[in-house]
């Protein structure tokens, strides 16, 4: 595999999160104990996570790699969407 930072390699970022209509207890709770502590003006929180892939793509296929990953090992079909954006 080629080194990070190489002219070989790439690096992006996997964003996962729950769908909308998928109930989020840790956000729920967050946003509960800021009202709580007096952070009123929050309106919402969402909860996400964030992978950075540095891929090998001497062939130019490092974001359809990266897709890949997400959408077979990273994200949940079913409860969660990704996005991948290059860095």
């Amino acid at each position: 595999m080629a080194s990070v930072g190489s002219p070989d390699s790439s690096e992006f970022e996997v964003v996962v999160q729950l769908k909308p209509e998928v109930l989020d207890p840790e956000a729920r709770a967050i946003q509960e104990t800021l009202a709580r502590i007096g952070y009123d003006g929050v309106r919402s929180v969402q909860v996400s996570k964030r992978y950075i892939l540095t891929v090998d793509d001497k062939s130019g296929q490092g974001a359809a790699l990266v897709e890949s990953v997400a959408r077979e090992f990273l994200a949940n079909p079913v409860s969660e969407t990704f996005q991948v954006r290059k860095l």
